[in-house]
């Protein structure tokens, strides 16, 4: 469907690529999918100071070892597939690297938001509010309809019965 298929990762948070990951798998059939995480950098003085003179790389290539291994275990083999390191904002970073590969897609896993969210996560939001491609969201089942083992977005029978 897409030839280049860029879909976030966020490897210390399984909700960022759950439920997206198979979808993104799905339109990139025939394409590239290109994974893609993004590690803070240190570009404050006044942070980098308190970390070791190889913090940052050592955190890359921490990243890149995790990636290429989420990667083999989750990526069937027939899908081609990139695994890209960013470093600094999120944001940024997707939209940089979406770029660089000539993404026709973004594919992003959205998490049931908390009060703060309201719609989106601010790093979707961003990302949607910027992108020179078509973006995808992809929605998390909500709380309420995974705790009534519902799987249709409908409420239960308990819930539909009103006092």
């Amino acid at each position: 469907m897409f030839r280049n298929v860029v879909m976030a990762i966020d490897l210390n948070e399984e909700e960022s690529w759950r439920i997206a990951l198979p979808k993104a798998i799905e339109v990139a059939q025939g394409g590239v999918l290109h994974l893609v995480n993004v590690v803070p950098d240190y570009g404050l003085a006044i942070v980098g100071q308190y970390f070791e003179k190889d913090a940052e790389s050592d955190m890359r290539e921490a990243a890149r070892v995790q990636l290429h291994a989420f990667a083999e275990e989750h990526v069937p083999d027939d899908i081609r597939a990139s695994c890209l390191i960013g470093a600094g904002s999120v944001h940024v970073e997707i939209l940089r690297m979406a770029t660089e590969v000539g993404a026709d897609l973004i594919v992003l896993g959205a998490p049931e938001p908390g009060l703060k969210d309201y719609l989106l996560g601010p790093t979707a939001a961003h990302i949607m509010r910027h992108a020179k491609v078509s973006v995808l969201v992809i929605r998390d089942q909500p709380r309420r309809d995974r705790m009534a083992g519902q799987t249709d977005g409908m409420p239960s029978q308990t819930c539909q019965q009103q006092v």
